[in-house]
């Protein structure tokens, strides 16, 4: 019972502070997912360099993740040309010669795990800019509902995906990676994200001018795709902590783990909606 009341604690807390740094300001987004982008690839440098002994720069990993985060916000918003990138290409040029300094037998592993903290963390949260910032007409506007939506989206499938997993679960979905998933929860999970998806579209328009039927089916067709690259990138968590030998990535939300558990799922469906929002809905509009 304390396990469930911390767990319901923390995760309450955390949809708050989500909803509410994506929701209240472009900076106050800017700030939180800065931070989550540098304290998941810290914890995943951490967890890399302890289960599989290696020598990743964690700092300079970590601070390069954030500043990606930061780079693409003010490229995006127009406040900068291309040119507020050339730190974040400094950071990876480093990271690449400075093995050149240590003969360790690690020093290839050391390279493959600080450009996959970038490729698989970093770059996505990152993405999380292009679904926020849309170019009209009229300059560049902050739409929210695309992230806002993603993450009500994966908290539906989560839920929906538990209690029909545990009602009806049977047939095993992926039992060599994660024998608890079913097929049975993940079917139940998305008809919740679609569900979902029709409520946001009965009040948020898809863009600017849809028709009401478009609208529908542009919010399901993105519930879609998120609950199926999120799936997706559930199973990418489950396997590497398999493959480490840990149950949790992390302890840093009390009864929920680490960073990583939290936010496994979102680093697979944001560029799959990046992909979908922008050379589905766009050509769709346009």
């Amino acid at each position: 019972m304390k396990n469930l009341i911390i767990r319901t604690i923390t995760g309450a807390l955390f949809v708050i502070l989500l909803v509410g740094g994506i929701v209240f300001h472009p900076y106050s987004m800017l700030i939180l997912f800065t931070l989550i982008s540098a304290m998941t690839v810290w914890e995943f440098t951490t967890i890399v360099n302890r289960n599989m002994h290696l020598h990743v720069n964690r700092f300079i990993t970590s601070v390069a993740g954030a500043y990606l985060f930061v780079a693409v916000w003010a490229f995006n918003t127009n406040i900068m040309g291309a040119e507020v990138f050339i730190p974040y290409l400094i950071s990876l040029i480093y990271l690449l010669v400075t093995e050149l300094y240590f003969d360790r037998p690690d020093n290839i592993l050391n390279w493959a795990m600080a450009f996959m903290a970038q490729l698989y963390i970093a770059l996505p949260f990152a993405s999380l800019n292009t679904l926020c910032f849309i170019a009209t007409s009229a300059g560049v506007s902050y739409y929210f509902w695309y992230a806002l939506s993603l993450f009500i989206f994966l908290w539906a499938n989560d839920t929906g995906a538990y209690l029909f997993g545990s009602w009806l679960g049977k047939h095993r979905l992926f039992p060599r990676i994660s024998p608890k998933k079913s097929w049975e929860g993940s079917i139940g999970g998305g008809f919740t994200a679609l569900a979902a998806s029709q409520i946001i579209a009965s009040f948020v328009p898809f863009a600017e001018t849809m028709p009401p039927l478009t609208n529908h089916v542009l919010w399901a067709g993105l519930a879609l795709i998120t609950v199926i690259f999120g799936s997706w990138g559930d199973l990418v968590e489950s396997l590497l902590k398999r493959r480490l030998g840990i149950k949790d990535s992390g302890n840093i939300l009390p009864g929920h783990g680490g960073m990583l558990d939290r936010f496994d799922s979102a680093l697979l469906a944001i560029p799959a909606a990046v992909i979908y929002v922008y050379t589905i809905m766009l050509n769709i509009i346009h």
